[in-house]
C-alpha cells in the first residue's frame, strides 16, 4: 500500500492528527475517532493497526495500555513523492515570506503599531 493510500482514509488522517500531539493511549484514540465518525473501537483498531504496518504509527505497551505515536517513516515515503511538485508552491512560499519579513521591517522603521 503506498503511502497515500493509506493517508487517504480521513479516519487515518485524523488519527494521525491526534498522534501528532504526541504519544496517545488507544482508548482515548478510539474514544475521539467513535465520537467523531461513529465507528466501532474494532473499527479504530483496524486503522490503528493499518498505521503500524504502513510506517505511520507506532505502539508500545505501558501495563495494559498501548500508547501510540506518529512513526515519520511513511512520513518520509510521501515527502520523497511529493519532492517533484515543491517546485509549483516552494518559490510562492518563499515569495510570501519575504513580503511578510517586509511589512515586519516597514512597521518597524516607520514605527507602526504591529498587526495582530
Amino acid at each position: 500500500m503506498h503511502a497515500f493510500d493509506v493517508l487517504g482514509d480521513p479516519v487515518r488522517r485524523r488519527i494521525l492528527e491526534l498522534l501528532a500531539g504526541g504519544e496517545q493511549p488507544a482508548g482515548e484514540v478510539s474514544a475521539v475517532i467513535q465520537r467523531e465518525f461513529g465507528i466501532s473501537q474494532p473499527g479504530v483498531s483496524q486503522h490503528l493497526r493499518v498505521l503500524r504496518e504502513h510506517g505511520f504509527a507506532t505502539v508500545r505497551a505501558q501495563g495494559t495500555r498501548r500508547l501510540y505515536a506518529v512513526d515519520p517513516t511513511g512520513l518520509r515515503e510521501a515527502d520523497t513523492w511529493l519532492e517533484d511538485f515543491r517546485r509549483f508552491w516552494a518559490p510562492r512560499l518563499d515569495a510570501l515570506a519575504t513580503e511578510v519579513a517586509r511589512g515586519k521591517r516597514e512597521r518597524r522603521l516607520h514605527g507602526a503599531p504591529p498587526a495582530p
